[in-house]
């Protein structure tokens, strides 16, 4: 499948900002069944410099500096990228929780996809007893590792309630899972921490989910938005759909496993590691955000 994306996110300061400077990282990785053909990002206003920054867990951030004043900054990111994943595993196969933790903590490797990262507690995610206690009633002795994180996953689905007005971005973790409410963000937070709580390596994922519009009527511009998802280490070299190092893709806030829909950004520990856009400014006022998302697949009729 090859997907047209665009990515525009528009801040609006009730002050002028004399001075700002932004990471930004909104170029689709390539690897793991993608391939980036090709990425453009326009900045109003022009900054004065624009760099690079290498990031541990993905692709390269770009680092910008605008020292004119502007009430408006705008970053609009433009893609094209094909995503062929191989078929699913049977969600029921692989080796067990167990075997999986013993591996993980085994294992030498510090590179990137190495699943030493991903096992204990992060900023965002810490381990909290009742969502470990959660997560417990998926993984019975000897169940998959796959097995058990699908089951969760679909438990996540059906017990908690998608509202953006629940929480907010800076939700704590144990307020998102008391709530039983939040939005996808929250989901991949709390299904990660269940998972680490039981010694499986997972990480946060973000990016795009592909979306249709009702039967009969045209795609409204800017109506997708971003998304973000769980990838867990199952162990390396038993299934061919395994991403770089054993990884699989589980989706809580649809219930689903990752294959072409889903188009990655990047991955970290959790939502601090992938912040599509952050920085500073220098400004005493408020600020208005507005983003808009399009995922478009070349095979979607639009006339």
């Amino acid at each position: 499948m090859i997907y047209s994306l665009r990515h525009l996110t528009t801040y609006r300061y009730a002050r002028t900002v004399n001075y700002a400077r932004c990471n930004l990282r909104l170029r689709p990785r390539d690897g793991d069944g993608q391939q980036v053909l090709a990425s453009t990002i326009t900045v109003t206003p022009v900054p004065k410099g624009r760099g690079t920054r290498d990031e541990y867990f993905g692709p390269q951030a770009l680092t910008l500096i605008i020292d004119q004043p502007h009430k408006i900054f705008s970053v609009e990111a433009t893609s094209r990228v094909v995503v062929e994943r191989p078929a699913l595993p049977d969600p029921e196969s692989g080796p067990s929780w167990e075997a999986v933790r013993e591996a993980a903590l085994a294992l030498p490797e510090l590179n990137p996809s190495s699943p030493a990262h991903f096992l204990f507690p992060s900023r965002r995610v810490p381990l909290i007893a009742d969502v470990t206690d959660y997560a417990r009633k998926s993984f019975p002795p000897g169940r998959s590792a796959y097995g058990g994180a699908f089951d969760l996953m679909k438990r996540i689905r059906a017990d908690f309630r998608f509202d953006a007005r629940a929480t907010t971005v800076t939700t704590p973790l144990a307020k998102s899972f008391e709530l039983k409410a939040g939005v996808c963000q929250d989901f991949a937070h709390v299904m990660i921490a269940g998972l680490r709580g039981l010694g499986l390596p997972a990480a946060y994922v973000s990016g795009y989910l592909r979306t249709l519009p009702p039967p009969g009527q045209a795609r409204l511009r800017g109506a997708d938005a971003s998304h973000a998802w769980v990838s867990l280490w199952c162990g390396e070299g038993w299934h061919a759909g395994a991403g770089q190092g054993g990884w699989f893709g589980l989706d809580p806030t649809n219930a689903c496993g990752v294959r072409d829909d889903h188009i990655e950004l990047t991955s970290g520990r959790d939502y601090g590691d992938v912040t599509p856009i952050d920085g500073i400014v220098s400004s005493p006022g408020s600020q208005r955000l507005k983003v808009e998302v399009d995922v478009v697949p070349d095979d979607e009729d639009t006339g």
